[in-house]
């Protein structure tokens, strides 16, 4: 009995074992293996058919195989990448990235700027910002980084004006002038722009905007200036990971001159490569 017991409880020490191995095996053995699939999370849109672009066009003269799993939020991309179920991601930027790794404890590394996708003021019942009306609700993306950025790019504009200091970490509690008595409405990214409906304008990040057939460079109300710009996109990997053969090819291939001409082509001004 006493040996039964014991075999079980070596059994059950070394399967748990193996689900651990074969659970970081994404981050190691996809990076560096020849033959290997690279994971990557990414967004649907830019970043998805962005990868697609890659896959079809650039990937297989570079002896890379990509498999793209798609997540629509902010938030399982980086969770499945530190818990080894990718090999990396696509889908955000630095300071986004710098934020999740303070306040979840990740370790994950930017390490290839690809494109930037201006953060734009868009609305179903005005035409140019100066006709938001006294007490309108504007809605805004609840995380940190997004949040700061959505209200400095109100404050460039002249909506509102923000305490000294308070740059891209800005919160509500920063804004020291607020002339139309604006009530803001923070919401999950991915839901400002179904929330257009109820609100009377809505910041919203690039990528939902594009994916909900909006055109910020067109049909913005203000748009960020690309200038200077921090919230530039770009792959993203496990810290250790930066030098991995594979994932050092695929950063290169995402700054391809050919994926930037695609970026033009296709999105006309409302995506950006970075330079």
């Amino acid at each position: 009995m006493k040996i039964h017991r014991f075999v079980g409880v070596v059994a059950l020490a070394l399967s748990l074992a193996a689900c651990g191995t074969s659970q970081s095996a994404t981050n190691t053995a996809a990076a560096e293996g020849a033959d290997a699939v690279i994971k990557v999370g990414a967004n649907p849109v830019p970043h998805g058919e962005i990868l697609n672009f890659v896959k079809q066009n650039l990937a297989p003269a570079a002896g890379l195989k990509l498999e793209i799993v798609e997540f629509t939020d902010y938030v399982q991309p980086n969770v499945q990448l530190q818990e080894g179920q990718l090999t990396a991601n696509f889908f955000q930027h630095r300071p986004y990235l710098d934020d999740f790794n303070a306040s979840k404890g990740t370790d994950l590394v930017f390490v290839a700027p690809v494109h930037l996708e201006p953060l734009g003021l868009y609305s179903k019942k005005i035409t140019n910002v100066t006709a938001l009306a006294t007490g309108a609700t504007v809605a805004l993306p609840n995380d940190a980084t997004n949040l700061g950025r959505s209200l400095k790019l109100l404050a460039d504009n002249g909506v509102i004006k923000l305490k000294d200091g308070a740059g891209t970490a800005a919160t509500e509690r920063d804004v020291v002038d607020n002339p139309r008595k604006l009530e803001f409405k923070p919401l999950e990214a991915a839901q400002l722009p179904r929330s257009l409906e109820d609100v009377d304008a809505a910041v919203i990040n690039g990528n939902y905007a594009i994916e909900a057939g909006l055109k910020p460079a067109t049909q913005a109300l203000v748009l960020e200036k690309t200038e200077g710009n921090p919230y530039v996109n770009g792959l993203v990997v496990p810290a250790g990971h930066e030098k991995d053969p594979n994932i050092v090819t695929l950063g290169k291939l995402l700054q391809d001159q050919k994926v930037k001409d695609f970026i033009k082509q296709k999105y006309e001004g409302s995506v950006i490569p970075a330079e």
